[in-house]
């Protein structure tokens, strides 16, 4: 005899079928360095619709701007442990814990948005993800181009080595970036991003240096007046996720968050392209004095190559690492 069907086991099934799919549902929290409006927020912002596209909706993304989550530094150890998701940072701030990602850090190296593009998305990059896993237990899924680090100052214009006399600048934790400042002739101060607009407020430093984007972000222009356009690193921001939390995931969450990645990788590289020379000029009109640095920055190109290339051959690998880098890009 054929058993009826009773409406109540048919909605003790579904709802079983509805609490296993939401069982493996996830919201991952994902730490921004900078204050919205930045390369950062871009990267962040179009990762986040993409990743959650590419997982039908099933998983999520909770982003926390302006270092909510700690300092760039703290979120990159917390994702060691496993105790946080995802960061996106300065590259300098990835350095520390994988020294070999500190070649593309190296005064000079990247001379153009493209070179940037080329080494992060081909076998450089590919190369330096795999360290990092290694080294640092985390996984370099995305990238943020935010352009040549500028330099700015609340006191006077800035052309030659000697401007630079008598300034003090704030510079991150990096030892190659400090390396060049101390190449340059003066003694930078190492401190945190989250520390860094107070300090110029104060006057407790004089300057900094920064991608355009990342200055009119932070609204630097209200406490800085000059701005030198020295070349001599391409601010770089990996995306990272914690290697212990995407191991955990399924093979299609992997999959997802490296095809977001990606995605996203390439939507900030245009972002850069189509507004950094606007920004550049919206900060001018709000007051800021731009120049160049006389003679096409040559002292500052000769200074910084002949004495920090050296001094950090080792650390990023080996002079034939630097030397493959240079060569990829047909130097």
């Amino acid at each position: 005899m054929a058993l009826k069907h009773k409406p109540w086991i048919t909605a003790l099934a579904a709802a079983a079928l509805f609490g296993a799919s939401l069982a493996h549902a996830a919201t991952f929290k994902v730490a921004v360095g900078d204050a919205q409006g930045g390369t950062q927020w871009e990267l962040a912002t179009r990762f986040k619709s993409a990743f959650e596209q590419k997982s039908g909706g099933k998983h999520k993304l909770d982003l926390f701007p302006n270092g909510q989550l700690g300092s760039e530094e703290a979120t990159v150890s917390n994702a060691q442990l496993g105790t946080l998701d995802f960061s996106i940072l300065a590259i300098n701030n990835v350095t520390p814990f994988s020294p070999t990602v500190g070649v593309l850090t190296l005064p000079y190296v990247i001379q153009s948005a493209e070179e940037a593009k080329k080494l992060t998305t081909g076998e450089v990059g590919k190369e330096l993800t795999d360290n990092t896993v290694r080294d640092a237990g985390v996984r370099i899924v995305g990238w943020a181009y935010s352009g040549f680090r500028v330099l700015t100052n609340s006191k006077k214009p800035v052309r030659t080595l000697a401007d630079l006399k008598g300034l003090k600048i704030r510079v991150p934790k990096n030892e190659i970036m400090i390396a060049s400042y101390q190449a340059w002739g003066i003694n930078p101060t190492p401190m945190a991003w989250s520390e860094t607009f107070t300090a110029l407020q104060q006057r407790v430093v004089d300057g900094q240096d920064n991608p355009y984007i990342t200055v009119a972000a932070m609204k630097f222009n209200e406490v800085q007046k000059y701005v030198t356009n020295v070349r001599y690193v391409f601010s770089l921001e990996p995306l990272i996720v914690s290697e212990a939390v995407f191991k955990k995931q399924p093979p299609e969450v992997q999959k997802a968050i490296v095809e977001a990645g990606r995605e996203a990788t390439e939507h900030s590289y245009q972002y850069l392209l189509a507004t950094e020379d606007k920004i550049r000029k919206e900060l001018a009109a709000k007051g800021m004095e731009i120049s160049d640095p006389a003679d096409a920055e040559k002292e500052f190109i000769a200074k910084a190559t002949a004495v920090v290339w050296p001094k950090f051959h080792q650390s990023i690998g080996g002079k034939d690492r630097l030397d493959r880098v240079l060569k990829s890009l047909g130097r």
